[in-house]
């Protein structure tokens, strides 16, 4: 099954490129077939089978959330849009956005509004699948610390004051109606604005969408020792005026000082756990005496969470100077 976990992964990666490359969901369906070697018919119930969808009805999603970007990002005529979308006229485009999102691209244009795009499925997720990861691989690559300033910002997010983890906190928030990943994510893709973000497919740090630990009182010592609510959201600008989805929190975050744990690119199925491991051993372990800086764990100073791993796996930590 992790075989078919990882062709699937594969076809999600994929379609991304056909949509990119202009083809019409026929012409997609036809490449994938050549390319991994299987019928339409057989690779269509395996993605069933894996992802819980049929596999032209996330096709056409994910063409409507390219699309979407186009109108929310550019000027380009909407019938431009839709061709290059792999959509076979403007009616047809149309139809299929509002069938989707209950509003026709016109109006969207003319009012963006939050709404739940179909981000790229993770059929092959150590986190989700609930094996960390397999074959572990040790990292030759330190961890490296330095300390930056962020400036005040906005930071807009779903949170949890039960979850211990990322698998964990999506369990919890799935109990949630409008809460859930699926939902969560494709909300926040369609933001605008994002500060982090670097134009990525994937919901993580490249898309701009990341985890959050907030210290509050009211919620679970963690094994830091911190009372923490774990968050799932974006930053901001400070001069964000969007509309905030009902089921999220807006949150000033003021200018402050943090540490930054960071290792480099690394790959996710071999490498993940090990990466973490290091990670946390680096936090565990840092001298603070001869930096002038200590731990902030005054409640509200909020920790982020970065995961990309074509770039990076980051923690940044809050800290005051002594």
């Amino acid at each position: 099954m992790c075989q078919w976990h990882k062709t699937v992964q594969g076809i999600v990666e994929e379609i991304d490129r056909c949509i990119k490359q202009k083809h019409n969901e026929q012409t997609a369906l036809n490449v994938l077939a050549q390319r991994f070697g299987y019928s339409e018919y057989h690779f269509s119930r395996k993605f069933r089978e894996i992802s819980g969808m049929q596999l032209r009805d996330y096709l056409r999603l994910r063409k409507l959330a390219f699309a979407l970007k186009r109108i929310r990002d550019t000027n380009d005529s909407l019938f431009n849009i839709a061709l290059d979308c792999g959509f076979s006229s403007h009616e047809a485009f149309t139809r299929a956005f509002k069938d989707a999102y209950g509003i026709t691209p016109s109006e969207y244009r003319r009012h963006p509004i939050p709404l739940a795009l179909r981000t790229v499925i993770k059929p092959f997720d150590c986190y989700l699948l609930e094996t960390g990861g397999i074959d572990m691989h040790n990292t030759a690559e330190e961890i490296k610390t330095y300390f930056i300033t962020i400036p005040a910002h906005k930071f807009l997010h779903i949170r949890n004051y039960e979850s211990i983890g990322y698998w964990d906190f999506w369990q919890k928030q799935s109990l949630i109606p409008g809460q859930d990943c699926e939902t969560v994510c494709g909300l926040l893709d369609s933001i605008k604005g994002k500060l982090d973000d670097l134009g990525g497919n994937d919901a993580n740090s490249g898309s701009g969408q990341i985890m959050a630990f907030i210290n509050e009182p009211t919620g679970r010592i963690c094994s830091w020792g911190i009372p923490l609510a774990e968050c799932y959201g974006v930053r901001l600008p400070l001069n964000y005026n969007g509309e905030v989805p009902k089921q999220m929190l807006l949150t000033d975050i003021p200018e402050a000082e943090y540490i930054v744990f960071e290792h480099g690119p690394f790959d996710f199925e071999t490498e993940n756990r090990t990466v973490e491991e290091k990670i946390e051993k680096a936090m565990k372990e840092f001298d603070y005496s001869a930096t002038g800086y200590c731990l902030d764990t005054t409640p509200g100073r909020i920790f982020y969470f970065y995961h990309d791993c074509t770039r990076f796996w980051k923690y940044i930590r809050p800290v005051k100077k002594l």
